[in-house]
């Protein structure tokens, strides 16, 4: 092979990877309520999308039930949206209220706000648009919502895991506190309460 020819190749490779939009850096912001349409289709996608593997159809559509955005985050200024050339790849934030879990519409959902000494900060509705999967959006969810808990003297965050988010979660620390089973929405949908020390 020709000097020329090799120098042909590396810029077509160059040229590729500017092209690629998973080497494009994630951006991230607050969400508003404005992106409630966006924010509620994105979720649609990746609970009927990413679940698959782990759960049954009567399952997935018990999970729609207790699953979702519980507003209350947006209003509060801790729930982030993760954008990559404009389109958004994920979203998920964190609480300083009781809640651990679920959407407006979800039963026993409790405002009380939290003691940082003695209570966890809790993680919550942590989703990825299927077709941004595998390029580091759930992680950057995360180490956003854990700088911003400590930020405000959290010690520990806890979550209420979905079995697709579990091998996320174990890949950044968080450990098994419960095995869970929620029946609310028709058909029981297995969980895990999760929690790691910040």
């Amino acid at each position: 092979m020709r000097m020329n020819d090799v120098k042909t190749n590396d810029a077509r490779t160059n040229d590729a990877k500017a092209n690629d939009p998973r080497t494009t850096p994630l951006q991230h912001r607050l969400a508003t309520r404005d992106d409630l349409p966006a924010l509620t289709v994105l979720m649609e996608l990746a609970i009927g999308e990413l679940q698959k593997p782990y759960l049954n159809p009567a399952q997935i559509a018990s999970s729609r039930s207790i699953m979702g955005l519980d507003t209350q985050l947006i209003d509060d200024g801790t729930y982030f949206i993760v954008e990559q050339d404009g389109q958004l790849a994920g979203c998920g934030g964190w609480s300083r209220r009781a809640t651990l879990y679920g959407s407006d519409a979800s039963p026993g959902r409790d405002a009380a706000l939290l003691d940082p000494a003695k209570d966890p900060a809790r993680v919550r509705a942590m989703y990825t648009h299927p077709a941004f999967t595998r390029r580091g959006v759930g992680r950057l969810i995360l180490e956003l919502c854990e700088s911003a808990a400590r930020a405000e003297n959290f010690i520990h965050a806890e979550l209420m895991a979905t079995m697709a988010g579990v091998p996320l979660y174990r890949a950044c620390g968080y450990l098994t506190v419960a095995d869970v089973s929620d029946a609310s929405g028709g058909t029981p949908v297995p969980l895990m309460r999760m929690r790691k020390r910040l």
